[in-house]
Order: structure tokens, then sequence, then C-alpha cells
């Protein structure tokens, strides 16, 4: 399957559903998302990371990768990787409006034994999030507890995508942002 090969036959769409590999005996992917993943993209390794030890324990809970365009400027492996060169206890991904560096983000963390927070920063404000660095107006930083949180903020997310109508619009609908909440995020 590819972007412009039309749509796919039934017998390639039971294949993909069933998970069987393709006929050259590659796998379909490495079980990430997309685009997070792809066959050219190794697995995460470290690099020999020189860690400091602090007597403070501290997380940071409010992290921006290079996904959140002109706003963070790392990759999600190499906040992890400060991270634990710095000794904190936990780092959160908070990205503008997504979750979209949660897989190289969880797959480093997991190499390097770092305890992991997920979240977004939601802009409220209702303009395009491609206008400006950092969209004006007032945000909210979500952060999930547990899967279910993770999930519920995830169709959140994904609801105000759509509501936007155009890509970088978002529109968060308080009343069901208010309600997937229910004990389900930190605020």
């Amino acid at each position: 399957m590819g972007w412009h090969n039309g749509p796919p036959s039934w017998t390639e769409m039971e294949r993909v559903l069933s998970g069987r590999l393709r006929r050259s005996g590659l796998p379909l992917g490495d079980g990430g998302d997309s685009p997070a993943w792809s066959r050219k993209r190794g697995e995460y390794e470290s690099e020999g990371i020189q860690r400091r030890t602090s007597s403070v324990p501290y997380a940071e809970l409010h992290t921006h990768s290079a996904y959140s365009f002109l706003d963070g400027a790392s990759t999600p492996e190499e906040l992890v990787e400060e991270a634990a060169r710095l000794d904190l206890r936990a780092i959160a991904l908070t990205d503008h409006d997504g979750l979209y560096g949660v897989v190289r983000f969880a797959e480093a963390a997991k190499e390097l034994g770092m305890a992991t927070v997920f979240g977004a920063e939601l802009s409220l404000a209702g303009g395009s999030r491609t206008d400006h660095p950092d969209p004006p107006g007032p945000h909210l930083l979500v952060l999930a507890r547990g899967a279910e949180g993770y999930r519920r903020l995830s169709r959140q997310l994904a609801a105000a995508h759509l509501a936007g109508g155009e890509k970088g619009v978002l529109r968060y609908d308080y009343d069901a942002l208010t309600e997937a909440a229910g004990g389900h995020w930190h605020i």
C-alpha cells in the first residue's frame, strides 16, 4: 500500500488487518504508530550518558519537543537523554495540541529507565497552530493519568483537530474537555 496506488485490494486489506508478513518476508512495521516509525528509522540506542547524581528529586512536567513547531528544539529522545543526564525522577512530554512524539519518547525512556508522563498543552484560543511559534491566548496543560487518561486526551485532541476543519486549526469543546478529565487528568 502507498499514498498514490489507489485503493488496496480486499486480499491486501485482509493481509494487513490480520498482521501477516508481506510476500517479501519483511514485517509490516515495528509495531509503533505512523508517522513516528518507518522502516528507515532504527530502534533507539542510548550512547553512554554521563549521569549526575542529584540530592533534590525533580520531575520536569512541561516539555516541548521539536514536534511543537518553533517552540521546542530537541527530539523526544534528546529530551529523555538530558533528563537522565540531569538525574531527573521523571519527564513529561507536553507538545502543543498533540501527542506527536510519544512513541519515540517512550522508547528512549524505556531504554534509559526514565519515568514518563504523557500530556499536551492545549491552545484554547482557536487560532491557527502554524501562524505563531507559541499560539496566543490561553493554554491548558493536561497530564494524562494512566492509560485511560491518555485515551481520553487522545480522543479530545482528535475531536479538536476535526472540529477545526483545516490543518493547524483546533476547536476544543470545553464541556467535552471537562467531562473527559473526570479524574483522569492532572490540570
